[in-house]
C-alpha cells in the first residue's frame, strides 16, 4: 500500500522531466505554415518600467525581423515580463506579417525606392554585383534575412530602430518588378524595357574579327 503513492509520484516526475528536456533541446524549427526554414534576428530590446502602487514593474519589449533568404521578410514586436517570452511573441507576429519583395537576379532591387514612417525616412538604391549590403544596423538585419546581397540604403530621418524598420518595410512594399508593371498595363516586358542590345553588340564585333 505504501508503494502506490511513490510510484505515481515517480511517474509524474518522469513525465515532467521528459517535457522539459524536449522543449529545451529543440533547435531551429521550420515554419509550420510554409514548410520553409526561417531565420530570425533580434534588432533591439528595451526594458520598460511601469510605476505602480507597490513600486516599479519591469518588462521587456523586443523587435525581431524574420526572413527565409528567398525574398520573404517580416517584422514583429513583443512585450513580456521575461526576455525569451518577449522575443517569442515578436517572432510569432513577424511570421504572420511576412511580405514578398521582388528582386533582380535574386540579389538587389529593380529600382530605387523611398519609404517613410512617422519621422523615419529611408532611401533604398539598387547596386551592382559585389557591392554588398551598405546600410545601418536595423536595415541591415532586414536585408540579411530577406536574402538581398547588394543594396545601398541611407536613413535621412529618425534613427529610432522601430521607425527605421517600419520605414524600410514601407519602401519594400512599394518595390515592384518590370513583369508586374507589364501585367498591370497589359503589355510585354520588352515593350517597357526596349529591345535587348545583344544583337547590336554581336554585329559590331563581327567586322573586327
Amino acid at each position: 500500500m505504501a508503494r502506490e503513492p511513490r510510484s505515481g509520484g515517480e511517474g509524474e516526475n518522469r513525465g515532467r522531466g521528459r517535457g522539459r528536456d524536449r522543449d529545451s533541446n529543440r533547435g531551429p524549427q521550420p515554419d509550420r505554415d510554409g514548410g520553409e526554414e526561417l531565420q530570425d534576428k533580434l534588432v533591439t530590446i528595451n526594458r520598460v518600467a511601469k510605476v505602480v502602487k507597490g513600486g516599479r514593474r519591469f518588462s521587456f519589449a523586443a523587435l525581431v525581423v524574420v526572413g527565409d533568404h528567398k525574398g520573404r521578410v517580416g517584422w514583429g514586436s513583443g512585450k513580456a515580463r521575461e526576455v525569451p517570452e518577449a522575443i517569442r511573441k515578436a517572432t510569432e507576429r513577424a511570421k504572420k506579417g511576412m511580405i514578398r519583395v521582388p528582386m533582380r537576379e535574386s540579389r538587389t532591387l529593380h529600382h530605387d525606392v523611398v519609404g517613410e514612417f512617422g519621422a523615419g525616412k529611408v532611401i533604398l538604391r539598387s547596386a551592382p554585383a559585389g557591392t554588398g549590403i551598405i546600410a545601418g544596423g536595423p536595415m541591415r538585419a532586414v536585408f540579411e534575412t530577406l536574402g538581398m546581397g547588394d543594396v545601398v540604403a541611407k536613413c535621412t530621418g529618425s534613427t529610432n530602430p522601430h521607425n527605421m524598420v517600419k520605414a524600410t518595410f514601407a519602401a519594400l512594399t512599394r518595390a515592384t518588378s518590370p513583369r508586374a508593371v507589364a501585367n498591370r498595363r497589359g503589355k510585354k516586358v520588352s515593350d517597357l524595357l526596349g529591345p535587348r542590345k545583344d544583337g547590336a553588340v554581336e554585329t559590331a564585333e563581327v567586322p573586327n574579327v
